[in-house]
């Protein structure tokens, strides 16, 4: 399958529900900074993060035509992360995610991945304004969002959630 996206050093594809995707979506849902950060998806095992594929982005594929994507580095094609768009209750725009297991931070993968989703989403998808929303105290975030052009837009909460989040806006100029 070739990749949707693709940056000096990365790959970004649409997930699968084999035993590669699984094993590394499991690991990236049990990270602590995606715990800390984002949420504790309650994924355990590799079964469960076949259903939390088929479920999530799968089924965003499905309804919105864009998702989740498997980050790979090109060189040796190792799963890192994933990074995409998500369409979530309670937010206006289409908003872009991003997450890479601990071994990947600090190296400008994240940076790189969401630049080329963003360039995705308005070269290929036609979408001129997109959110994104970060934990309270997530500064590599934010400084991410940021460095990418997205202005600070207030706090929001999401529907069923119990705390506020940082919403941030990118304006297609």
């Amino acid at each position: 399958m070739p990749p949707l996206i693709q940056t000096e050093r990365l790959a970004l594809r649409l997930l699968r529900d084999d035993d590669v995707d699984a094993a590394g979506m499991l690991a990236l849902l049990n990270e602590p900074g995606f715990h800390q950060y984002i949420a504790d998806r309650g994924v355990r095992t590799l079964e469960q993060a076949r259903d939390y594929i088929r479920k999530g982005p799968f089924a965003s594929y499905a309804a919105n035509g864009f998702g989740m994507y498997v980050i790979e580095r090109r060189s040796d094609d190792a799963w890192m992360g994933n990074a995409g768009l998500v369409r979530r209750n309670g937010l206006v725009h289409v908003d872009i995610g991003y997450a890479l297991l601990s071994d990947f931070t600090g190296q400008g993968y994240a940076l790189e991945a969401a630049r080329g989703v963003v360039k995705h989403a308005r070269e290929v998808l036609g979408i001129a304004t997109l959110c994104a929303i970060v934990s309270k105290g997530n500064a590599r975030s934010v400084g991410l969002l940021e460095k990418l052009g997205f202005v600070a837009d207030g706090v929001t909460r999401l529907p069923g959630e119990n705390e506020d989040v940082l919403l941030f806006l990118l304006e297609k100029s």
